[in-house]
């Protein structure tokens, strides 16, 4: 695109008379600022019926319209969810999200086999093939901008890790980004979610693999094995709905057997992982990050160019002459102010001096006009 300053054209070659950057910009993720949700800020958000079949929204401050996250639990064999008054009647909903969020994350030649999260690490719960369980955190578009952090964010579970039993294990989790290569998928780079924080793993990837994290999408993918292999706690019993906060559904489930291992009913699978962000010491902690584009176009007026003004006080009479004697032959002006035109002659830039520059015949001046988007 030509650049036009009082008339004279740029180069808008990179480099010549255009410098580009971009740099990183990361703020607090949730709403009002804020980096950290602990247990006592988050709540299950109010939504419609139709939708919690699919998904449960997180709140913060049990605000309305306040949701920071949204919590989906995906079973490729659709056990947990309604499948009609007659078995297999209508597609499980559980199984319509285990098989989006494949569609939308993985390869063409992977979604068939499914989310293999768990089986390669040397202690998986899975042994071997894909996870038919998975729960799915995902951000709100409006507060991740560009992506979420990598590096920079933790969650925290609570819960028990002995089945049938209370108790307050917390289960810190966070992506491996900061020693090992990203993952190229179709959904943009891929980090393993292992054991840590704050982007410091404890328990690396080819011990145990939690999930996957994916920063352009604001997702995290968990496998529900892995979460029921750590703190199952009081969630042990996979046979009756989940209800929100309570002490009896603070966990995943049996290890080996996460989740419900029914069909038929909504078990509303999801608020497990909401449930154990209840407990004291659960939190979430995120930060996201957006990419800031500045343009510096220098401006570079010549000795023989613009030293007269277009201001009509400058000249007189019909042959519009240059009013005063002593601005003949090598006149002073000052140069006030920048606008930058596109080749159509439409202003796309206005910039004002924050002192006027003087300007002559015997004087040149490069101007830097910075653009930031």
């Amino acid at each position: 695109m030509a650049m036009i300053v009082a008339g004279h054209t740029l180069n808008t070659q990179e480099g010549v008379d255009k410098i580009t950057s971009t740099d990183k910009i990361t703020s607090a993720y949730f709403s009002d600022s804020v980096v950290q949700l602990n247990a006592a800020d988050l709540h299950s958000a109010s939504i419609s019926d139709t939708n919690e079949v699919y998904y449960y929204g997180i709140a913060k401050d049990t605000v309305t319209g306040s949701i920071q996250f949204n919590v989906s639990y995906g079973n490729s064999l659709g056990y947990g969810g309604d499948t009609g008054a007659t078995i297999d009647d209508i597609k499980s909903p559980t199984e319509v999200v285990y098989k989006h969020w494949a569609n939308l994350l993985l390869s063409e030649n992977e979604v068939t086999g499914g989310f293999v999260i768990s089986s390669p690490g040397s202690t998986s719960a899975v042994a071997s093939g894909k996870d038919t369980e998975i729960y799915i955190l995902n951000a709100k578009r409006s507060l991740m901008k560009d992506r979420l952090n990598k590096k920079n964010w933790t969650v925290v579970l609570s819960g028990s890790n002995t089945a049938g039993s209370a108790g307050a294990t917390l289960l810190h989790l966070t992506d491996d980004s900061n020693t090992v290569a990203a993952t190229a998928t179709p959904a943009g780079p891929r980090y393993n979610i292992v054991s840590g924080s704050q982007g410091t793993a404890v328990v690396t990837a080819a011990v145990t693999t939690y999930g996957w994290f994916y920063p352009d999408q604001g997702t995290l993918v968990f496998s529900g094995a892995e979460l029921s292999a750590s703190i199952p706690g009081k969630g042990a019993q996979n046979t009756t709905a989940v209800t929100y906060n309570t002490a009896t559904m603070k966990g995943f489930g049996s290890a080996g057997n996460s989740g419900n291992v029914l069909e038929g009913e909504d078990y509303n699978t999801a608020l497990r992982f909401i449930n154990c962000l209840k407990p004291t010491g659960a939190y979430l902690k995120f930060r996201d990050e957006e990419d800031q584009t500045s343009v510096s176009y220098f401006c570079r007026v010549r000795s023989g160019e613009s030293n007269f003004s277009n201001n009509p006080t400058f000249v007189s009479g019909s042959l519009n002459e240059i009013r005063h004697a002593t601005m003949k032959g090598n006149p002073s002006v000052y140069i006030s102010g920048v606008e930058l035109y596109d080749n159509a002659g439409n202003v796309v830039a206005t910039g004002k001096l924050s002192t006027p520059l003087k300007k002559n015949f015997s004087s040149e001046a490069t101007i830097k006009v910075k653009l930031t988007y």
